[in-house]
């Protein structure tokens, strides 16, 4: 079984589009890299596969589920870390991590300070005090602390200093060792160069490649420019 199938995923906003024809699968235990400039359609792919928005057409299966009628399903195996966080005011980071795992009816309590001790995160600080960083790092914790099956993070480092993102993808390693598959939804080109067995290059809401991060770069090329050329041959009518 591969942990997310998706085939002939469209949504639009009204008449402007969102994603188009979307098609990839996802194999069980890979780091997956989901990589396409700001406005691809990455975030809307996501949320498709999470039951947030219903599709305007397509199907698919997340972890062997329907992502039209297994929405609660899903969301319980899966670690879902959106591209944007915002807390209420008034919690303290460790309200926020008892609230997410309150959700999932399960005592996370060692893991959240094992991970917030690993990515440096005072669990006393109030939300409304927290750089964008420290919400960052919040809201990572809040999807790896139940031990998912499934990690899809969409933008994960925006804001992360380097020494965290360091620890960060450690900890995503450790994690994948043990089974669990990652879907990487990143424009950082190096990102999905150093860290992805596989990836899908978005475009304008359609994948214009898929296979191998190897294969995709090819013998000899820049990584950076070759991610690149798939972006200019797209828009060029790739």
């Amino acid at each position: 079984m591969d942990a997310i199938c998706v085939k002939g995923l469209t949504k639009y906003y009204g008449r402007t589009r969102g994603v188009e024809d979307i098609s990839l699968t996802v194999a069980q235990g890979d780091i997956f890299g989901f990589i396409g400039p700001n406005g691809a359609g990455k975030s809307t792919t996501i949320r498709a596969l999470l039951g947030l928005i219903r599709p305007d057409a397509g199907r698919g299966q997340v972890l062997g589920l329907d992502i039209g009628k297994d929405r609660e399903a899903i969301l319980a195996r899966v670690g879902y870390l959106p591209s944007e966080t915002a807390f209420w005011p008034g919690m303290r980071v460790r309200d926020i991590l008892r609230f997410s795992a309150g959700l999932r009816r399960k005592d996370c309590r060692k893991t959240a300070e094992a991970l917030c001790e690993r990515l440096r995160l005072d669990p006393a600080r109030r939300a409304d005090r927290l750089s964008l960083g420290n919400r960052r790092k919040a809201a990572l914790i809040c999807a790896l602390q139940h031990e998912p099956e499934l990690l899809i993070l969409d933008e994960p480092t925006s804001g992360l200093d380097p020494l965290i993102q360091r620890e960060f993808f450690a900890i995503l390693q450790e994690r994948n060792r043990q089974g669990v598959t990652v879907f990487l939804s990143s424009h950082i080109l190096w990102e999905i160069r150093r860290w992805c067995a596989h990836a899908a290059i978005l475009r304008e809401g359609a994948v214009v490649a898929a296979g191998p991060v190897d294969g995709l770069i090819g013998s000899g090329q820049d990584p950076e420019e070759a991610f690149l050329r798939y972006y200019e041959e797209a828009h060029n009518g790739f």
